[in-house]
């Protein structure tokens, strides 16, 4: 058998501690109503880096298809001390609003997917997202075999030049019947 009382003071907290919760639980129904049933988050919010299906969502925000199936993961090492050229793939990596300056002499994952949209039967080209504890650090698309580097944002700038000048169809007035 157990015996429980309670003092005033208990008493007071205990009502307190069920006020509050009330009043959250109001706040919470009321700002999903008036939201119209949908909570949107904040862009802070944006998860890390852990997976394959991780990587291929970030690419697609880019507007790049990935084939998943041929992702790959190496450990790679940011030089400390950059030459001219390491500093220009730097530049390339800007592209996509992420900088490896502050990663020097840190060891990174470089995810490394297909991107088959891009790619033809003289090159592949693949996306290449490097990651630091679970956070996206660097960004490019790589072609083999030649080693070119480009950024997202220009690659994709002329993937939809493009894909608009394809859309593009002139019909000569010929084309339309005479009444």
């Amino acid at each position: 058998m157990f015996l429980f009382t309670v003092t005033k003071p208990g008493l007071r907290q205990a009502g307190a501690l069920a006020l509050c919760a009330v009043c959250l639980c109001g706040t919470v129904a009321a700002a999903v109503h008036f939201s119209g049933g949908a909570v949107t988050a904040s862009a802070a919010a944006v998860p890390g880096i852990e997976t394959t299906q991780d990587i291929g969502t970030y690419f697609t925000g880019y507007g790049f298809d990935t084939d998943l199936a041929s992702a790959a993961v190496d450990k790679v090492k940011i030089p400390k001390k950059w030459d001219d050229s390491f500093a220009a793939f730097n530049q390339i990596v800007q592209e996509s609003g992420l900088d490896l300056a502050d990663y020097k002499g840190k060891t990174v994952e470089k995810w490394t997917v297909l991107c088959p949209q891009l790619s033809t039967g003289d090159h592949d080209t693949y996306c290449v997202l490097l990651v630091y504890k679970a956070k996206a650090v660097g960004a490019y698309l790589l072609q083999k075999p030649s080693g070119e580097v480009t950024g997202l944002i220009t690659a994709a700038k002329a993937g939809a030049e493009v894909a608009s000048e394809e859309e593009t169809v002139e019909i000569s007035a010929d084309a339309y019947p005479e009444e």
